[in-house]
């Protein structure tokens, strides 16, 4: 069983923005953050010699900043001027360690995806469709978006477009299967999990039915326009 003592620096910060979240505080300072990793863990925020009575500013910083910080990691969202919000990935990590500290180490294995399945997984989620879907902007969403996420390209015509259409609705199904209830880690560092299926599923299924028309188009024209 991990226990909060083995979190490395950045990943307690990261647990000190869930609770400034958690008590309301959305998007939150730069300086709201030092003060609440400080006082949330002490030993490692705590200014050298000063630890009862003061936070270590610069070692709060330079994990939310820089090459290798939180906010380029994507852990954190930057919202203004020093502001920033947990990201959705941010919250995923959140949840793995809470995971990690209360269940027993049998029960944290991570589901084993294959590298095709992984390489769809970083793909589908970074698409603009989802990002468009996840920021409420589904009006501004166009047909190259659609095209995008399923893979169709000029080659796809006909019968090919319902085949590469059911194919795709295939591999997620088959990725929710593997990830289950659990979570996948994946090697640029993110942990995926049924929310993320789920949330490709969704966005599959929206777009299927807004572009519906044009899909049948192309299917009786044996051509794609994207």
């Amino acid at each position: 069983m991990n226990t909060v003592s083995d979190f490395t620096v950045p990943e307690k910060i990261l647990l000190a923005a869930f609770q400034l979240e958690e008590q309301g505080q959305s998007p939150f300072s730069a300086e709201a953050l030092i003060v609440a990793s400080w006082q949330r863990f002490p030993r490692a925020f705590g200014l050298k010699g000063y630890g009862d009575h003061y936070p270590d500013s610069n070692r709060v910083l330079s994990s939310i900043m820089g090459e290798r910080g939180l906010a380029k990691r994507g852990w954190l969202s930057k919202m203004g001027q020093k502001l920033y919000a947990l990201s959705r990935e941010g919250r995923q990590v959140v949840l793995r360690l809470q995971k990690a500290a209360d269940e027993p180490e049998a029960a944290q294995t991570s589901a084993k995806i294959s590298r095709d399945q992984e390489k769809l997984l970083l793909a589908q989620l970074a698409s603009s469709a989802v990002r468009k879907f996840e920021e409420g902007r589904k009006d501004e969403m166009v047909f190259a978006d659609a095209s995008r996420f399923w893979g169709i390209t000029d080659n796809d015509h006909g019968e090919g477009i319902t085949a590469r259409l059911d194919r795709f609705r295939g591999k997620l199904a088959e990725l929710e299967k593997v990830i289950g209830t659990g979570s996948a880690d994946l090697s640029n560092g993110r942990v995926v999990s049924r929310d993320d299926t789920n949330l490709l599923t969704a966005v599959n299924e929206y777009l299927e039915d807004r572009f519906s028309r044009h899909l049948n188009l192309l299917r009786n024209r044996g051509a794609v326009r994207s």
